[in-house]
């Protein structure tokens, strides 16, 4: 029978022929994850840093224009008024339109 040194060797062989066969595509997969997990993780840091800075900066001032704080409206009397509806042609049901010619 074998002794445990022998099945140590053994085992090393098979391990070796395992990782010469499937060591690139390891590699290759463990490096595209490592990629993916670096560019969530500086997307997640780019977001907090803009939410805190969103937060500490205020509202920007623009010239000529009114706004209700907090609400996005416009102030009272500045609205504009509605544009007209647009006429509406529709058929009722499936009837041919009638012909008023004689």
């Amino acid at each position: 029978m074998f002794g445990l040194s022998e099945l140590a060797v053994i085992l090393i062989v098979v391990i070796a022929v395992i990782l010469a066969k499937k060591g690139p595509e390891l590699a290759r997969s463990a490096g595209k994850s490592a990629r993916i997990l670096k560019a969530e993780a500086r997307a997640m840091k780019k977001e907090k840093e803009e939410n805190e800075a969103a937060v500490d900066t205020p509202p920007r001032i623009i010239p000529g224009e009114t706004a209700v704080p907090g609400t996005g409206a416009t102030a009272p009397g500045t609205e504009r008024p509605p544009a007209p509806a647009p006429e509406r042609t529709e058929r009722m049901g499936g009837t041919p339109p009638q012909d008023s010619r004689p």
